[in-house]
């Protein structure tokens, strides 16, 4: 019983939707208006095209799943230089077995930092999320810009993979979308 990461192809969008939905289940309780708790298949099978969507497999069964959304399509709302950790989940009986921390130090180390050399990654969760924002805080997140979107309080964190390179960079990364939201942390 090995796990194996990979990169997902359209193939394995109905998989992938079945995940995100028995993952993101609590936060459609919660009334947490994720992108990723209401998707159908068409909309897996579009982001698995358009972004790096990486999946954990246990004998040929996708068990956990994040995409990296980069910075560069026109048309989408980003606000840094970074690229963007999102839909991320694991199946809801494997939690809390460090699958989903494997996956991200996968993502985050070996293929954003080495790979891509990103000086930095981030993310966004609801702050009224009740356990998110620890879990990303206790890997090295820090919050750098809160919005409002749907009527949920977004917040960003950002973590610095390789803080030579990010500290030797001049990139504002909220300057341009609603300044007066940020809040220093």
């Amino acid at each position: 019983m090995s796990d194996s990461i990979r990169i997902a192809t359209a193939v394995d969008a109905p998989d992938l939707h079945r995940l995100l939905q028995a993952a993101y289940q609590p936060l459609r309780e919660m009334n947490i208006r994720f992108t990723a708790a209401t998707a159908d298949v068409d909309l897996v099978r579009e982001k698995i095209d358009r972004h790096t969507t990486f999946v954990v497999e246990r004998d040929a069964t996708i068990i956990a799943t994040v995409s990296v959304r980069f910075p560069w399509p026109m048309g989408e709302n980003h606000l840094t230089s970074y690229p963007f950790l999102h839909w991320f989940a694991v199946a809801p009986e494997l939690k809390r077995q460090s699958i989903g921390s494997a996956l991200l130090d996968h993502v985050e180390l070996d293929f954003l930092r080495d790979q891509i050399k990103a000086p930095a990654v981030y993310l966004a969760t609801a702050t009224r999320h009740p356990w998110l924002m620890g879990i990303y805080e206790r890997r090295g997140y820090e919050g750098f810009y809160k919005r409002n979107k749907d009527g949920d309080e977004m917040v960003l964190l950002r973590k610095i993979l390789n803080p030579r390179i990010y500290e030797t960079l001049e990139v504002a990364e909220y300057e341009r979308f609603e300044p007066h939201l940020a809040q220093a942390q």
